[in-house]
């Protein structure tokens, strides 16, 4: 038979539950406490937050009515229109695979580049130190209007041979033979499926680069960029792969980029620890 607990053991045990307890039922508040602090901090300093992620929500639209109107929202504005100029004169370990496809894909024949939220050129440039552009290249950027305006300027100088253009809408890309995205399908509303599956003739490659992607969840978070926030799309991978696939277009490379992450505070079962890359092939009719 065992010994029954002393008067003095059950009053010990009763009062380190109670304790247990009410840490336990603190733990909202605490979090709630927390997640506050983050949020005024996440949109006080712009210089100071220079890609941190906040929430996660259910669509761009959520994500966007999240942004305070204090805030600058997108890259549609000077200040994110003056970014990333020192990457026209240099390339990045991940800016190899694009290098290798976009080369071989020239050998090929193609010619017509249409590069999705590629700021004022910046591969464009880049590039060009890596590899022979065909006579005929007609590289067009789309992007939003603040930043096709410097990347105009920026090119009457930087651009002699005049072989670099700007569009507004992703319409503009049927017909390309080299869809190119190098770290912006997360910015936009809508999917590339949604945009591809829209038009009349589909590229007949895809270069994707940086691409945020969750091995099972499709979910939006709220990007500080340091000069404004963004709505921020990360797709399933499930989702992204076959919805491409759906549309005639097969896998030819993948890669990953261990030195892009998304951490997204409170919720670490949807930060990222990597980015991925793809070269997709529009197959045969």
């Amino acid at each position: 038979m065992l010994p029954l607990p002393k008067l003095h053991e059950l009053s010990m045990n009763t009062h380190v539950d109670s304790t247990r307890t009410e840490a336990t039922a603190r733990l909202p508040l605490l979090r709630h406490f927390q997640e506050a602090r983050y949020t005024r901090r996440f949109f006080a300093h712009h210089a100071l937050t220079h890609n941190l992620y906040r929430g996660v929500f259910a669509s761009f639209d959520e994500a966007q009515a999240s942004i305070p109107p204090s805030s600058v929202s997108g890259y549609d504005n000077t200040e994110s229109a003056e970014l990333y100029r020192e990457r026209t004169r240099r390339v990045f370990i991940n800016d190899y695979p694009m290098i290798y496809w976009l080369g071989r894909w020239f050998a090929e024949g193609a010619h017509r580049v249409f590069d999705i939220g590629g700021h004022i050129g910046i591969a464009y440039y880049a590039y060009q130190k890596y590899l022979a552009y065909p006579s005929s290249l007609n590289w067009t950027v789309m992007d939003v209007p603040a930043v096709n305006a410097s990347g105009a300027q920026w090119a009457t100088q930087h651009d002699p041979s005049r072989r670099l253009h700007f569009a507004d809408e992703v319409g503009a890309a049927s017909g390309a033979d080299v869809l190119f995205a190098a770290g912006s399908l997360q910015y936009l509303s809508y999917s590339l499926e949604d945009a591809l599956a829209a038009m009349a003739r589909k590229p007949k490659f895809l270069l994707l680069n940086s691409v945020p992607i969750h091995m099972r969840e499709s979910y939006f978070t709220v990007q500080n960029i340091g000069t404004a926030c963004c709505p921020y799309r990360i797709t399933a991978e499930r989702e992204f792969l076959g919805g491409l696939a759906k549309l005639g277009y097969e896998l030819q490379d993948r890669w990953e980029n261990p030195l892009r992450s998304c951490i997204i505070p409170f919720h670490p079962e949807r930060s990222l620890d990597r980015y991925f890359g793809f070269a997709f092939r529009l197959a045969a009719a």
